[in-house]
């Protein structure tokens, strides 16, 4: 399952965000991860998530980010929750054909894995691309 949390600048994905992570935290059997760009999060995630900043790694694209998601997995089958916080500035630019095209990759990796993915982007809901209208 992918979920998207997508909104403009200042509406609170953020917010959002931190708080389903701490939810998955206390309700999750298996490990959650969170993927963002910078450390802002470190003070409001919860130490039992594995909080990791994209900036540290090579991450620059959609395949990256894919690949990364990948070794993540492929390190600790246990991850049962993957949050990732602000695609945009993970993949360096906006665009929603690139976005819609990693949540449908995300989505075949969910239905095979068994990860449950939720993702923020900041676009007005508008702005969504049909392929993006059916994760929120």
């Amino acid at each position: 399952m992918v979920k998207l949390i997508i909104g403009g600048t200042g509406s609170g994905k953020t917010k959002e965000l931190i708080d389903q992570v701490n939810a998955a935290v206390k309700e999750e059997k298996g490990s959650v991860v969170c993927i963002s760009r910078g450390n802002k999060l470190t003070f409001d995630i919860s130490h039992d998530a594995r909080l990791i900043d994209a900036a540290d790694y090579p991450v620059s694209d959609i395949a990256g980010l894919l690949g990364f998601v990948g070794g993540l997995h492929a390190g600790n089958y246990d991850i049962t929750r993957v949050f990732i916080d602000g695609l945009y500035k993970i993949i360096g630019g906006k665009d929603a054909a690139k976005a819609e095209e990693f949540l449908v990759a995300l989505d075949a990796f969910s239905s095979k894995h068994s990860v449950n993915f939720t993702v923020s982007l900041s676009e007005e809901p508008e702005s969504a691309t049909e392929g993006m209208k059916r994760f929120l």
